[in-house]
């Protein structure tokens, strides 16, 4: 194998493969990637044997073949060449070493086969289907962080993408929850995705995602099965198994009678949230919400650090109500809204909160209140 490549298109590949590389594995090869020349490219394949990643790039190949190298040090390596270097890639089969050179710098790394590299044979994907990557995008940034890391109740353990109905319109629907909040955002229903099976895609899987199309504004190809999810972005594939479990009937959480409706300036409210939660104790962080005809008043009290107290505005005419949340849970769904007023849904002290975006009804969430 001999190839010539620039440092830039060998940063940008390795940089997308190598995260799913782990650093420590008791199966050598896995620490490796597998770099296959041919025909004027260089296809990269990384893999931890629960997700694989595929990307290929121009190269000036004289000979090619195919070898596995330690995949981070080989990162590292091109990380500190300078910019605009051509690397020179040649591998010595007799030593059984690659040699990447560029300019006066050389470097030697020990090589393994690339015929024991494993593939996760991606199989027969029964749906496929086209997403703009700034609604996949969309999909990920609302819900993910309502994903539980709880090992124990791993179905929990990423998100669960699906079809679904919305006002008697189909719509693809990711849901995620770790039993104290649930985040469900919706889109209509792209073409080809119709009578997809409900998968559980897991929390790795999503953040390598999220990474990958970042800077991605082409269309995201999707391919789905029983067993696995593919996703083409641009020259990158990602490959993955789904979690092997049944996502729980999240409907029954979501409150339908909720007729207390609280209306509230979302900046507002977020920075009274972090101003008063400053004096909350580390291990319980509630805060209390104190609601009455158009004022809220949200306090503190940790016997340890002291209180806090803060008044502001709100639209609200039911019955008083107090009620407490978890100050962080509280943050993090309020930062996923994009109108510039919040919307509370709540029945009682004891029973889950729906909130959602005053401006937009494609997202909800809902929140499990906390004893104060």
């Amino acid at each position: 194998m001999r190839l010539v490549i620039e440092r830039s298109e060998l940063l940008r590949a390795l940089g997308h493969v190598t995260s799913v590389v782990e650093r420590r594995t008791t199966i050598p090869i896995l620490s490796n990637v597998l770099l296959k020349a041919a025909s004027g490219a260089l296809e990269f394949k990384a893999t931890d044997l629960e997700r694989e990643v595929i990307e290929a790039v121009p190269a000036e190949v004289g000979q090619p073949g195919a070898v596995t190298v330690p995949a981070h040090m080989l990162h590292d390596i091109v990380r500190k060449l300078p910019d605009g270097a051509e690397v020179e890639i040649k591998r010595d089969a007799e030593k059984e070493r690659l040699s990447i050179t560029a300019g006066q710098a050389r470097f030697s790394l020990q090589t393994l086969t690339a015929d024991d590299f494993p593939d996760l044979a991606a199989g027969e994907m029964t749906h496929e289907f086209e997403i703009a990557a700034a609604d996949l995008k969309r999909l990920i940034d609302k819900t993910r962080f309502a994903i539980s890391t709880e090992e124990t109740r791993y179905y929990l353990n990423g998100i669960y993408l699906h079809m679904a109905q919305s006002a008697a319109k189909p719509v693809l629907r990711a849901v995620a929850t770790d039993g104290h909040r649930l985040a469900q955002v919706e889109l209509p229903l792209p073409m080809g995705a119709d009578g997809m099976p409900g998968v559980i895609v897991p929390r790795k899987t999503v953040h390598e995602l999220q990474r990958l199309i970042e800077d991605s504004a082409a269309a995201v190809k999707v391919g789905v099965s029983q067993a696995k999810i593919r996703f083409e972005i641009g020259t990158v594939t990602l490959t993955s198994k789904l979690i092997d479990g049944t996502f729980p009937d999240y409907g029954r959480v979501i409150p339908q009678g909720n007729d207390k409706s609280l209306k509230v300036t979302n900046s507002e409210f977020m920075s009274a949230v972090d101003r008063v939660s400053t004096i909350a104790s580390e291990r319980g962080r509630a805060v209390k919400l104190t609601i009455a005809k158009d004022k809220l008043v949200l306090s503190v009290n940790n016997p340890e650090g002291g209180s806090a107290t803060e008044e502001i505005g709100v639209e609200y005419s039911a019955a008083p109500l107090e009620i407490g949340f978890n100050a962080r849970y509280l943050l993090d769904i309020a930062g996923q809204l994009e109108g510039e007023e919040a919307r509370f849904l709540l029945a009682d002290a004891g029973s889950p909160t729906m909130v959602k975006d005053a401006s937009d009804d494609s997202a909800l969430y809902v929140l499990m209140p906390m004893r104060v």
